[in-house]
């Protein structure tokens, strides 16, 4: 789970020429930090593979001292050494003869570099401690920034072993992916920590870290290998539920992959500054903070699914991608697809009554299905021909996407054989490099079924199906499948694939799994009730006549939570793309006031916030019987269940109490806007337990959506005051939910001058995208600033993008859609042109939705008695 930065341009798939391999790095570094550099020297064992008179590795950013080349016939200095921008390599000229086949010669240079603030190869991470700045060196090499940190053959598929030693001030804590095999002191206050030697890995892989740090060990025991979580002072004890978790879950992947964790030891670090959420570095894991720590009084429920899914992802990681790992970044789904299903498998071994597979359905489904349905998204197996394309990767469609695809295929092989064959998968490219065929052939050999011309439509084309449904009465059903866009205008070069479709047809009989569905139209037997996708299963959408709508919204009893989520999701996406009118999905819910899940309820909401972000422009009527809508679908069910927490309640009881909660605030609803007022008034008059946790999101957003400077004041003192971490992002959040244009400018002001971690810069953004003035003045905000945010954010780092699209995707119309375009036009868009075309698809979809059904959508508000 990673987002890291790049900027170098790669002339095709294998970066660097071949004629040697790496098979051995013998690595010292020194971190200085009053000079913000670090001095290196490396020595690289290498097999020679063709003779030739040239090295070329990859350097970026490092100063190289000194050079020599040692083999059978002695010492070589460069006579040349030449540095190329565009894809970040040195090379270095010797004298002819000097390399030849078969040969094994060691490379040594020494360097220096800079513990730079980017967040990428070795870097420093400040933080504040006791009113002392106070520095951790750090790395983050994933995808292609080990060259930041040392000359280095930075390949997947170009795998070493690894001699690391970190020399630094004896007060300081040094952590890299193996355990210590020596301390020896180079003066009165310096030593040299030497740590074993690695498994052979992938530069991506390599972690180290100095700096002053403290540490808590799980209690519960996994085998004799000590799991702990490090953190900066203080912060220790957040990190209890994660160790725990931690040692588990290794014992718990290590049973299902029939494979021993290999390393001695396990350790996860909370980083201050960290441009993702986590990152698997073999036995050195390090973690945005907000994604390590949960305080059991102090932090959400959502917290804590959070952290859960982000730990048990990472250490899936330990065998997807550490041991067994993609051959190159175009197989990125190899990794994080596999560690994003296997987090949630484990997350549901340790807690059942978290319901993680309905889970699942309303959250990573339906996140692949929303961006895998613009045209600028692109195929799970994606061709990388440029570095930076390769950030721009780490995406819904690497993660949720490709884990949607192989929890559909393990439905299809059976649980028990798709696990079979994993292992099998795992055990043959063990400390290896793998492509998704390896995958496929060790799927068919344990299942028996032509997996390969089964799947690979799925891997390797951009998209997925929409399975449009007609009916004649008493006779037939036709189902037949197209190609879905959001924007809703499929043109017949978009439609030329023929999905292998898992049909899953339910019925009073039963759900029938037997039907493959691999033509663009087939008849089916009628049925007076039935439903296409059973539980949600398949990757695609599907699209029904207005009276099979009807039905199945008075159906709910006949169908399983995971059916309920997907129907709510689908007539929300078929609405957006104009498949289906708006009312379809408008009357379906509305039919729904008695529902009991959390993730229906979560899905309902959501859609219906999606319609009001849709309609954000138009004219205020409309706007609020929209609110109208959403209060009178939650307003009796929050009264009724009420907003005090019992830590005895059920897990998902206590998360749908705090859903309706904001879902009430959001609809204006008086009771609930008074309690907010009396629980935040209480909070920063000093009773710290007046908003629970599991309301705090709410109550902020809604006292800023309404106040002013004092109001700001005092949610700005508890951003930089905070009682846990997660409370720090959401007054972080809830900052730009203020409609005064004083403190949105002010708000943004701080974003560029350091008041704000740049890690954290697109979370008020968030806020301020909710609502019309925020969205325009985030927008004029950007255009003016765009060579200071260019700066700050170079287009190598994944949150250039995600600002890009925070500060773009807000508007609804056309005229905006040009006006966006015209920016960027003539400008550098390199890093980041995949996230710019998803915000304009984007706002044409929203702007066709609008256009197509606002009509539609006022005359239902009409007769429904939201309008008048």
């Amino acid at each position: 789970m990673c987002h890291s930065s790049t900027t170098a341009i790669v002339p095709g798939r294998q970066l660097l020429p071949t004629n040697v391999k790496p098979t051995h790095y013998d690595l010292t570094l020194e971190p200085k930090f009053d000079t913000f550099k670090f001095n290196g020297d490396i020595t690289i064992s290498l097999d020679v593979k063709s003779s030739s008179d040239f090295i070329s590795l990859n350097t970026l950013e490092l100063e190289l001292l000194e050079t020599k080349l040692v083999t059978d016939k002695g010492e070589f200095k460069p006579i040349e050494v030449k540095y190329d921008d565009d894809d970040q390599s040195s090379t270095f000229k010797f004298e002819d003869e000097v390399l030849k086949t078969g040969e094994s010669v060691k490379l040594s240079i020494k360097f220096i570099g800079e513990l730079n603030d980017k967040m990428a190869g070795f870097y420093r991470s400040t933080y504040q401690e006791d009113g002392e700045t106070k520095y951790l060196a750090t790395t983050q090499m994933e995808p292609t920034d080990c060259r930041r940190a040392f000359p280095c053959f930075d390949e997947p598929n170009l795998k070493a072993t690894y001699d690391i030693s970190l020399i630094a001030d004896k007060k300081l804590t040094c952590l890299s992916n193996m355990d210590v095999i020596d301390t020896i002191e180079v003066d009165e206050t310096t030593k040299k920590v030497v740590f074993n030697t690695t498994p052979l890995m992938s530069t991506y892989l390599v972690a180290f870290i100095v700096g002053e740090l403290e540490y808590i060990e799980s209690d519960y025991k996994f085998r004799d290998i000590p799991v702990r979580v490090y953190t900066t002072k203080g912060y220790t004890e957040g990190g209890k539920m994660s160790v725990e978790l931690a040692a588990k879950a290794l014992e718990y992947y290590e049973k299902v992959f029939d494979i021993p964790y290999p390393l001695p030891k396990m350790d996860m670090v909370g980083i201050h500054d960290f441009s993702a959420g986590a990152m698997e570095n073999w036995g050195l894991i390090t973690y945005r903070m907000v994604d390590l720590l949960f305080d059991e009084n102090k932090s959400t429920l959502a917290t804590k699914l959070r952290v859960s899914e982000v730990v048990a992802h990472e250490l899936a990681h330990q065998w997807f991608g550490n041991i067994c790992t993609m051959d190159f970044w175009d197989s990125l789904w190899l990794n994080e697809s596999f560690a994003t299903y296997m987090s949630w498998k484990c997350c549901n071994h340790f807690e059942k009554d978290w319901k993680v597979w309905e889970n699942f359905v309303g959250d990573s489904l339906q996140s692949a299905l929303t961006l895998d349905g613009l045209r600028s998204s692109h195929p799970i197996e994606v061709p990388v021909k440029r570095a930076d394309e390769i950030n721009q990767i780490f995406d819904a469609i690497s993660y949720e996407k490709g884990s949607s695809v192989l929890r559909m295929l393990a439905n299809w092989l059976g649980e028990d054989v798709f696990i079979k064959g994993v292992s099998n998968y795992l055990k043959t490219h063990s400390y290896g490099n793998a492509t998704t065929e390896d995958l496929w052939i060790s799927l068919t050999e344990v299942s028996g079924k032509d997996v390969k011309s089964t799947m690979k439509v799925w891997t390797t084309q951009v998209g997925y199906p929409l399975v449009t449904v007609n009916e004649v009465k008493d006779s037939k059903i036709t189902v037949e499948q197209h190609r879905y866009l959001t924007t809703g205008d499929v043109k017949p070069e978009d439609d030329t694939a023929i999905y292998p479709i898992f049909l899953g047809l339910k019925t009073d009989k039963g759900l029938d799994e037997s039907i493959v569905f691999n033509e663009r139209a087939i008849d089916l037997p009628y049925e007076d009730f039935f439903k296409i996708n059973g539980n949600s299963n398949g990757v695609y959408r599907v699209c029904y006549e207005p009276e099979r709508w009807q039905k199945l919204g008075s159906s709910a009893s006949k169908l399983s939570v995971e059916d309920r989520i997907g129907l709510v999701a689908d007539a929300g996406a078929l609405s957006v793309s104009g498949y289906s009118k708006t009312t379809n999905l408008l009357s379906l819910v509305s039919g729904w006031k008695t529902e009991t899940s959390f993730f229906v309820w979560d899905e309902i909401i959501t859609r219906i916030s999606s319609l009001r972000a849709a309609w954000l422009f138009e004219d205020e009527k409309t706007r609020n019987a929209l609110k109208s809508l959403t209060g009178n679908l939650v307003s009796e069910r929050c009264h009724s269940s009420g907003w005090i927490f019992d830590k005895d309640e059920n897990f998902l009881d206590q998360r749908l109490k705090a859903l309706l909660f904001g879902a009430a605030a959001s609809s204006g609803d008086l009771k609930v806007l008074a309690s907010i007022e009396k629980m935040f008034a209480e909070y920063i008059s000093g009773n710290k337990d007046a908003i629970h946790p599991n309301l705090r999101a709410t109550v902020f957003n809604s006292i800023a959506s309404k106040g002013g400077q004092l109001q700001y004041k005092a949610l700005l003192n508890i951003y930089e005051n905070p009682q846990s971490i997660d409370e720090k992002i959401t007054a972080l959040r809830a900052l730009g939910r203020f409609e005064n244009i004083d403190i949105l400018n002010d708000v943004l002001e701080s974003l560029l001058i350091g008041k704000v971690r740049p890690q954290d810069i697109y979370i008020p953004m968030q806020g301020m995208r909710a609502h019309k003035l925020g969205v325009e003045t985030l927008y004029s905000w950007m255009t003016l600033n765009w060579d200071k945010i260019y700066k700050l954010l170079p287009p190598g780092l994944s949150m250039l993008g995600s600002v890009v699209q925070v500060c773009t995707s807000g508007f609804t119309t056309m005229d905006k859609y040009e006006e966006i375009e015209e920016f960027f036009k003539g400008k550098n868009t390199t890093g980041f042109n995949q996230g710019l075309a998803q915000s304009l698809e984007t706002i044409k979809s929203k702007s066709n939705w609008v256009t197509r059904d606002s009509k539609d959508v006022e005359k239902w508000l009409i007769d429904n008695g939201y309008l008048k």
